[in-house]
């Protein structure tokens, strides 16, 4: 689903990304762990398609992604790709539900379809009664549970999260690690989990670790 094949990033004469080298499948739950610096946000972002290796291979679900344009790139990912973030961003003068129709509007699904999803999504997360109600009315638990319902709106093989419970206390962050899970078995998603959260880490069916560039 996720075949990476020796991934180098480099910013200048400073080398990130040392040739890594990662398969995912459909399902798989993986956290990457290492020093801060160590290049996991930048593996990230690579695999996310917002930034692009100095060299090697990517294909995601059959494609190569180094061989798409850029308009073509920014369908692909609004089409495959999930991101949740430390931070929720959600756009503050929409409601939950309008903030997770977003990427669905983005990708030109129809109004009523895409109201339909959100709906269907916010409930299974428990916020069937949060709808119409703003980021802010909302607690921080919730408003990543809202991140995480854009995120899955368009049925992504992949979503891929940096740090998501890193701004939750440590009863929704728990909350949150087993949503994941309980998502993976509904929907089918691979996760790609950056954290330095040892109880997340550990939950994973696979734990790479980072050190200097490359997956130990």
């Amino acid at each position: 689903m996720i075949h990476a094949t020796d991934i180098r990033k480099s910013y200048g004469d400073l080398e990130v990304l040392k040739g890594v080298h990662l398969k995912i499948e459909k399902g798989e739950v993986i956290s990457v762990v290492g020093a801060s610096g160590a290049g996991k946000t930048t593996l990230l972002q690579i695999l996310g398609t917002l930034d692009k290796a100095s060299s090697g291979s990517l294909i995601i679900n059959n494609t190569e992604v180094s061989r798409l344009r850029d308009r073509e790139l920014a369908t692909f990912r609004n089409q495959n790709i999930g991101f949740v973030f430390q931070f929720h961003h959600l756009l503050p003068e929409f409601t939950a539900l309008e903030n997770v129709c977003i990427p669905a509007y983005i990708g030109k699904k129809a109004k009523q379809k895409s109201q339909d999803e959100a709906q269907e999504l916010l409930d299974f997360l428990g916020l069937g009664s949060r709808l119409d109600h703003k980021p802010s009315e909302l607690s921080g638990g919730e408003q990543q549970r809202v991140a995480v319902a854009r995120a899955l709106i368009n049925r992504p093989a992949v979503v891929l999260a940096d740090e998501p419970s890193g701004n939750l206390d440590s009863v929704n962050a728990r909350e949150l690690h087993e949503l994941f899970f309980t998502l993976r078995g509904r929907y089918q998603q691979a996760f790609v989990i950056v954290t330095h959260n040892k109880d997340l880490a550990a939950m994973a069916d696979r734990k790479l670790t980072i050190i200097d560039g490359a997956i130990d």
